[in-house]
């Protein structure tokens, strides 16, 4: 990994430790203050419209600790029927970070569906290096989240 990923993924660490310290979801769960996944995405619309999607307030379910917001009563239904296959993998932490065993900021916007999952990064660089492998990356974090999923992102800070 070179310094310059090594200090991206620092910077962003402390950054995800400050928000996470006062998160009201659970740790395996990137939620905001509120306990808002995705930062009010709809999970649903990454699958569906096949880019993110702004969820309504009025239209929520809850998964996992956090709060889901839907664009549509329809997407709320299907996300209903099936949470695991929509809501985004580690707790829609970011991917490359869960392959390095800790916990970053999953950004919304930076995503990719890999094997019908959905997997956020932390900032356009780290995603770029995801993407060179993901299969990889996938396998690294599978293996790590086991350890790392009930566990503070700042008690993950080296």
């Amino acid at each position: 990994m070179t310094s310059i990923f090594r200090k991206l993924a620092m910077g962003s660490a402390l950054a995800v430790t400050l928000a996470a310290s006062a998160m009201a979801a659970d740790v395996s769960v990137n939620a905001t203050t509120t306990g808002l996944a995705l930062r009010g995405y709809d999970p649903v619309s990454y699958f569906t419209a096949g880019a993110p999607a702004k969820g309504d307030f009025q239209i929520t379910s809850e998964y996992g600790g956090a709060v889901y917001r839907f664009a549509s009563e329809d997407n709320k239904a299907m996300f209903d029927a099936e949470p695991a296959k929509f809501a985004p993998q580690y707790g829609g932490y970011c991917a490359m970070g869960a392959a390095m065993g800790i916990k970053l900021d999953g950004d919304p916007d930076l995503w990719k569906i890999v094997g019908d999952k959905l997997y956020l990064n932390v900032a356009p660089p780290v995603a770029e290096k995801w993407s060179s492998d993901p299969a990889t990356y996938i396998q690294q974090a599978d293996a790590r989240w086991s350890e790392i999923v009930d566990t503070a992102p700042a008690d993950l800070q080296p």
